[in-house]
């Protein structure tokens, strides 16, 4: 069976490394290319886009793609959407692997906001953020010259930024002890942040938490796809694997 992992997230990785002690199953993983320095999974990998669903239906025929794996990034709206036109005209099977959303606990002080432009007219004048969205989102915020922005992204925005801003340029994942400091050097007091789930990031939340920092959380949008969805690695095996021995 030849399966193609959408990565570019921890659970494309573990994943692909799952996969390969696995007899009869051959991967390749696919990665968007919007990281100048990728982490590499293991086995075979393909960087940049596929054209949108159609080129990339055609790619899965002419590969002879029997699964494909969305890995992505639980934002990753678009390929997401893609895969699931591509698999549903050309009959591959789809399975989406995804972290389990983040849920506000006692002592969190967090407001859901559904995109990041409502996120951006949320920010009371006089604020200092911690905006920690990725670097693609950063312009949404690039009007507001009311409040000071601590930016963290793995590589330089390319678009507008806000203008009262500090960039660091550094990747996860961070303990509590780091995020705590980050937060207290730079006298935070508001948090954006997307929920994206898991453990990698989590520490920037139970920071936020012990301080009693607030938190503007970018709502996660909709799976676009009726697709099983599965929140662990050894589950994806384990499907992947069952409908190895149907085949």
């Amino acid at each position: 069976m030849k399966v193609l992992i959408l990565g570019g997230t921890t659970e494309g990785r573990a994943l692909a490394a799952a996969l390969d002690r696995v007899r009869d199953i051959d991967t390749v993983t696919s990665l968007a290319g919007r990281v100048a320095q990728p982490m590499l999974p293991v086995g075979q990998t393909r960087i940049g886009g596929f054209g949108g669903p159609a080129a990339l239906a055609v790619w899965l025929r002419d590969n002879a793609i029997d699964v494909v794996v969305d890995a992505t990034h639980p934002f990753a709206s678009t390929i997401g959407a893609h895969a699931a036109h591509a698999t549903e005209a050309t009959g591959v099977a789809l399975l989406v692997l995804t972290r389990p959303p983040w849920a506000e606990g006692e002592g969190d002080r967090w407001t859901s906001v559904p995109s990041l432009p409502d996120a951006a007219a949320a920010i009371t004048p006089g604020s200092r953020v911690f905006l920690t969205t990725g670097r693609q989102g950063v312009h949404h915020f690039a009007s507001v010259d009311h409040s000071w922005f601590l930016v963290r992204a793995i590589d330089p925005p390319t678009d507008r930024v806000p203008p009262h801003m500090t960039l660091q340029l550094s990747r996860g994942p961070f303990d509590i002890d780091h995020e705590s400091k980050v937060l207290a050097d730079n006298r935070i007091d508001l948090l954006i942040t997307k929920n994206s789930g898991g453990d990698m990031t989590r520490a920037k939340l139970d920071a936020a938490r012990a301080a009693s920092i607030s938190v503007l959380m970018i709502a996660r949008p909709e799976a676009p796809t009726s697709a099983p969805i599965v929140y662990e690695v050894d589950t994806a095996v384990d499907w992947l694997a069952n409908r190895l021995r149907v085949c």
